[in-house]
């Protein structure tokens, strides 16, 4: 099988350089483009849910679009898709659950 060229991934790679330009000022998230899923752009934010917040309002998203789910006992995670500059966009947010504290009235 032959891997398709570099051309495939234009739109994830024109989005990101708009990014580069429109959104220098942001938080800079962990980068993934695939020859697998070549229309697909995701960030992510690890244990940075401010970060993911903060792209999440300049990509105009609203809360509600934004969805949770938690791996394990440890980690909450958030997620929001939308299409932008003709690619695919997928934010995830990856943070700490708050440990559950026991204590005692003094």
């Amino acid at each position: 099988m032959s891997m398709p060229p570099l051309k495939a991934l234009n739109a994830p790679l024109l989005a990101l350089r708009v990014f580069s330009v429109e959104f220098a000022h942001l938080s800079a998230p962990c980068l993934s483009v695939s020859t697998v899923y070549p229309d697909l752009l995701e960030l992510s934010f690890h244990d940075d849910l401010g970060g993911f917040e903060a792209w999440r309002d300049a990509l105009g998203l609203t809360p509600e679009s934004v969805s949770y789910h938690e791996q394990g006992t440890h980690t909450r995670v958030l997620t929001a898709e939308t299409d932008y500059a003709g690619a695919r966009l997928r934010l995830t947010g990856y943070g700490r659950i708050p440990a559950l504290t026991q204590g005692r009235a003094s």
